[in-house]
């Protein structure tokens, strides 16, 4: 094993799957010559020729739109968008396209590729390129959706994606790309999509968190421990399909669950989360279900940007709040 962040991680898998299968090719703005904004594809395109890693212009759905078409013609492309705020314009090839393909041809044809996108804030840039509206793709019926919140499960993520028979988008949390570094497994592995994980064991009450807030819902389960509160943190890793089996049993073990999304209160992923939790656990609540979210606004500037996104305060004031009922 290798000590890596995020980035290299995910540098580090895109690196296996070139070399491992000739149809992976990689095209975006700047993932070539400079490495992508990020330093994700950094050094690949000199390694691996400009026929397989491609620089195009900024036209981000000119981006998807020929990633499309080299999946359904067999070739295994890795789009890479530079921040989700700026993929909008690619958003009608996603919807009306990319997860289309396999109901319309009736099973004929199918898009196997991968959508890279940074998400979330946390780095002081305002709105377009802290956005979390991860929601609208996971409401989006025929691709995957998955976002990481550690190197590890980043590179075996990102080489399932791209082994997928199906469009998959893979969310990569802005502000863990190089915050934290761990053991990085050599080579080729999976980390399975569909599958939550349960980091952190607990009996008193569940913390539901992906991406960039597992590590504060981790933090916040530190805190809470000091006062002999045991909290269960689940890392939901695929927001669709989610892995509602894990987050059911963790649910009816602790009866309180906390759900923690960075993106936009209203129709979020955490609602999902509460959804799910009411449907197929009601009768084992202690309490309501309670939701720690980003707000129904633009993101803001920097001055006040981490009074919108999820505090680890904000997590253990919910978690209380659940325990005093």
């Amino acid at each position: 094993m290798s000590e890596m962040n995020m980035a290299q991680a995910l540098n580090d898998a895109l690196a296996v799957a070139l070399e491992a299968d000739p149809r992976v090719v990689l095209i975006g703005e700047d993932v070539g010559t400079t490495g992508g904004v990020f330093r994700v594809t950094d050094g690949l395109q000199q390694r691996f020729g400009d026929e397989r890693v491609i620089d195009t212009p900024v036209a981000e759905s000119g981006i998807v739109g020929a990633a499309f078409g080299m999946a359904i013609a067999g070739m295994r492309p890795v789009a890479e968008i530079q921040f989700l705020g700026f993929s909008y314009p690619a958003y009608d090839q996603v919807v009306s396209h990319v997860g289309r393909i396999r109901n319309r041809s009736n099973h004929r044809f199918s898009a196997p590729m991968v959508i890279r996108i940074p998400f979330g804030g946390g780095i002081g840039a305002a709105e377009h390129h802290s956005e979390a509206s991860e929601a609208m793709y996971a409401h989006t019926p025929g691709i995957k959706v998955v976002a990481p919140a550690t190197p590890a499960t980043a590179k075996g993520l990102l080489l399932a994606a791209i082994e997928d028979a199906d469009p998959v988008v893979f969310l990569e949390p802005i502000r863990v790309y190089r915050a934290i570094k761990e053991e990085v497994p050599e080579g080729h592995y999976l980390t399975p999509i569909g599958r939550a994980e349960v980091v952190r064991e607990g009996a008193d009450a569940t913390i539901v968190a992906y991406g960039a807030m597992v590590r504060d819902a981790l933090k916040a389960a530190d805190a809470l421990a000091a006062d002999s509160v045991a909290v269960e943190v689940v890392d939901l890793r695929t927001l669709s399909p989610i892995d509602a089996a894990t987050v059911v049993a963790s649910a009816v073990k602790t009866g309180r669950v906390v759900a923690v999304s960075e993106g936009h209160r209203t129709a979020g992923i955490a609602s999902e989360i509460v959804a799910i939790v009411q449907e197929k656990a009601l009768y084992s609540l202690l309490a309501p279900v309670a939701r720690v979210t980003g707000w129904d606004t633009v993101v803001p500037l920097k001055r006040t940007e981490q009074h919108h996104i999820p505090s680890v305060g904000r997590i253990v004031a919910a978690v209380r709040r659940t325990l005093e009922d």
